[in-house]
């Protein structure tokens, strides 16, 4: 049987997908802004679950497990993605937010094209905390587990995402 213990609660992993797709989707979402992409990235999110089901000790909350799986699995992508096009940051910048606005699923107003435009625009930490915080609204103890990164390296990477995001959005 594929399920685990959370606070003496048998969770199955067809519960596990059903609680956290959405939620994980977004968060895949937002780091590789292709459709497709997070499709694909959640899928072998679940995978990676479903095989280490048993694994899981509840050393941390099933949530943040599942973030972790996640956020490695999507900096596995972006990785991949980034050795194989063989395009500059800036040409797959572009490529991603030209795919964003003919995107069928993306169904944001011009504020928030921009705001997924400056959010690209961050190295990988910032972007990965900013998205966290912001838009998952996790606590900086939760991404710290998460990451496996300080609390205070986490607040400096979202305050400088934040700065970085307001320039962007003031001179663009």
């Amino acid at each position: 049987m594929n399920s685990i213990e959370d606070h003496n609660v048998s969770l199955k992993f067809e519960d596990l997908v059903s609680e956290y797709k959405e939620r994980l989707y977004w968060h895949i979402r937002r780091m590789v802004i292709s459709h497709e992409d997070a499709d694909d990235v959640l899928q072998n999110t679940f995978i990676k679950v479903f095989k280490n089901l048993n694994n899981f000790q509840g050393d941390s909350q099933v949530y943040t497990w599942l973030y972790r799986i996640a956020t490695n699995e999507t900096l596995t992508f972006i990785n991949k993605r980034n050795r194989t096009t063989h395009l500059s940051n800036e040409d797959l910048h572009e490529s991603l937010v030209t795919n964003l606005v003919s995107d069928p699923y993306f169904n944001g107003d011009e504020a928030q094209l921009k705001l997924q435009k400056a959010i690209d625009t961050l190295p990988t930490k910032q972007k990965q905390v900013f998205v966290m915080k912001y838009f998952d609204e996790l606590q900086y103890n939760e991404i710290s587990e998460i990451l496996g990164t300080s609390e205070g390296a986490l607040k400096a990477n979202y305050h400088y995402a934040v700065k970085k995001i307001t320039e962007y959005v003031t001179d663009n």
